[in-house]
């Protein structure tokens, strides 16, 4: 036998690094390669990996941003914010109908055949990244986001007619606002259901319509029937009020088990979404911080150069860059009902509020004494950062369902 001569077994050793069939020593029927089934590997086949998030702003996006940017530079500049917190309500009037109507924010997930945009949260988390940015009191992650998810999960969940249909028409072109009336502090997990008057309803007082969980069902109760009692809340700029329905009785829109099921809908997405507002609140912080050390002097030298303060500034780059991660995920997760949606929205809640808590502190800090005074925006960044760190389920809350879902038992 010479060197260029091969045997059955060295032709079967070939056949298995290179998945060729090269006779009918492999057997017929088994398939193309040598493997079992279709591929190469054990079983009916290869299995597809998941699909990669898109954590990219495509140009569409860009466009949105540039659009409420320069809405909200018009109409909610911080000195418009300010004013407006000191009074009795803080909603700026005309800019729900700017950006509900002019834009079409509020209409993103609504499909275009109920009136809507036919978006997704992709757009939407852009539109929060401005709201957050601005601090903007508008009823956009309760009303466009929240209310509209669940009135959604609805129609996923087999009540696509009705009334239902009806409010999301009105939810999208602004004419309406509704808000699911729940305290802020419910986590996507928790039973809505609250017996007796609901405490802690952010948007209430700007609200059409309450999206009402009962113990039967989920319930559309216009808001002049219930008792609105507004409370003082930490964050100006969200108005908090305790919600009595229970004499109203409204329209039935689901029965116990779909209500609950299209509440943790909304409720998700509100979290999900709820990182995309942290996200552009934290990002305002530090570019406010970099321009004001740039600007501010001490020593003959701007006090941005000093290393302690680049260093500290440094670092909150590089959360941001998580964060954003993060929220992009988050919001991708969502807008393409992938399965891991929960576990991807747990991870931007627990990392996106604390970044953006530790963001608005060194904002406050390192901007020395004016950070600390009223007619600065600073302290608006901090409230509306603490507060969102207990909206929708707190940073512990989240990381405890991390745990469950990846079956990562707490230490003992």
């Amino acid at each position: 036998m010479t060197a260029t001569d091969t045997t059955p077994a060295d032709e079967a050793a070939s056949a298995a690094e290179t998945g060729t069939e090269t006779g009918p020593g492999i057997g017929p029927g088994i398939g193309p390669g040598t493997g079992i089934g279709p591929g190469t590997g054990i079983g009916p086949g290869p299995v597809a990996p998941p699909a990669e998030p898109d954590l990219l702003y495509s140009d569409t996006e860009d466009d949105l941003r540039a659009a409420v940017r320069a809405l909200l530079a018009d109409r909610a500049d911080a000195r418009t914010v300010l004013a407006r917190a000191e009074g009795d309500s803080p909603y700026l009037p005309g800019l729900w109908d700017a950006l509900a109507g002019r834009i079409g924010a509020a209409g993103l997930l609504v499909p275009e055949e109920l009136g809507g945009q036919g978006a997704s949260h992709r757009e939407a988390a852009v539109v929060l990244e401005e709201l957050g940015r601005a601090v903007t009191p508008a009823p956009y992650l309760t009303s466009a986001v929240m209310a509209t998810e669940t009135l959604l999960a609805l129609g996923a969940l087999g009540s696509p007619d009705g009334p239902a249909a009806d409010l999301l028409g009105g939810l999208a072109s602004g004419e309406r606002v509704a808000v699911l009336a729940v305290p802020l502090s419910t986590a996507p997990g928790a039973d809505p259901v609250t017996d007796g008057p609901v405490p802690a309803v952010a948007d209430a007082a700007a609200a059409d319509v309450l999206l009402v969980p009962r113990a039967d069902g989920l319930y559309a109760v216009p808001a002049a029937d219930a008792v609105i009692t507004p409370r003082v809340a930490l964050d100006l700029t969200r108005p908090l009020a305790v919600v009595d329905a229970r004499s109203a009785p409204g329209v039935r829109l689901a029965d116990a088990a779909t209500g609950r099921a299209a509440v943790r809908g909304g409720l998700l997405a509100g979290a999900g979404l709820l990182a995309s507002e942290q996200l552009g609140l934290a990002e305002w912080c530090l570019e406010e911080t970099v321009r004001h050390t740039r600007e501010r002097h001490q020593f003959n030298r701007p006090v941005g150069s000093f290393q302690a303060l680049k260093h500290r500034m440094a670092r909150l780059w590089l959360e941001l860059v998580g964060a954003r991660a993060a929220a992009r995920a988050a919001a991708d997760a969502l807008a393409t009902g992938a399965a891991d949606a929960e576990l991807t929205v747990a991870v931007a809640q627990v990392y996106c509020a604390r970044t953006a808590v530790h963001a608005a502190e060194e904002c406050v800090q390192l901007l020395g004494g004016i950070g600390m005074t009223w007619e600065h925006p600073a302290h608006l960044a901090l409230k509306r950062a603490k507060s969102a760190q207990t909206a929708l389920g707190s940073a512990g809350r989240h990381q405890d369902a991390l745990a469950a879902l990846v079956d990562l038992p707490a230490p003992r």
